[in-house]
């Protein structure tokens, strides 16, 4: 009876502390996503678009793939690669407001060799890092190099993100490695985002853990 009680008790403790994790991406379509383009230029069904059980752009014109839900207190992984000459991209943190070019958010940066820098996007949207608070505004986007060199892999090969966000804070780590941390952000919860802006690049793997 013993053995039964303590293995009872062991199993509730694992699951209280084991959250579930939720795939952001089925490998087969872009359900529960919305793709933001200028559709005079390019229909959204040819800008963000499934191959080969991956997500993929174009990467031209600038736009978005958004999550349709929205989000808070979580744990966001995403692998990326550029397939051709890398250039430029982001993963779109708390994604607020209207859609446009380009709405609030706090964006961890995927622009070649710099993947780690954080950008904090919309009037009035603020963030601390370091010692630092920086604001944005009509005119002045910030953007906070990364802590330490680059460690992407080159062209081709497939990267790693793993994207903490929590109450105000946000931390990124790019291949495993702490290259950003955030507090007092003004933005809480929001939707999650691509960016397209430059060449085509590839998304697998995306799944969100929730966090207490």
């Amino acid at each position: 009876m013993r053995t039964i009680l303590f293995s009872v008790f062991v199993f509730m403790i694992v699951a209280s502390c084991t959250q579930k994790k939720e795939s952001l991406f089925n490998g087969e379509n872009l359900d529960g996503w919305t793709i933001f383009v200028d559709e005079s230029i390019i229909s959204p069904e040819d800008f963000f678009y499934v191959n080969d059980g991956m997500i993929e752009t174009v990467g031209v014109p600038n736009g978005y793939l958004r999550t349709v839900k929205e989000y808070a207190d979580y744990h966001l992984h995403i692998e990326w690669r550029y397939p051709d000459e890398p250039t430029n991209s982001g993963v779109f943190l708390h994604t607020s407001g209207p859609d446009l070019i380009w709405p609030a958010h706090y964006q961890g940066q995927l622009k070649y060799e710099n993947a780690g820098d954080f950008i904090v996007h919309g009037v009035r949207e603020r963030a601390t890092l370091g010692d630092s608070t920086y604001v944005s505004s009509d005119t002045l986007k910030p953007i906070i190099p990364k802590l330490n060199p680059t460690n992407e892999k080159p062209a081709g090969e497939w990267n790693s993100y793993d994207i903490t966000c929590k109450g105000n804070t946000i931390e990124l780590r790019v291949n495993g490695l702490l290259q950003n941390a955030a507090t007092n952000c003004s933005l809480t919860s929001g939707g999650i985002g691509l960016q397209a802006e430059g060449s085509r690049i590839q998304f697998r793997n995306l799944w969100i853990e929730p966090i207490k």
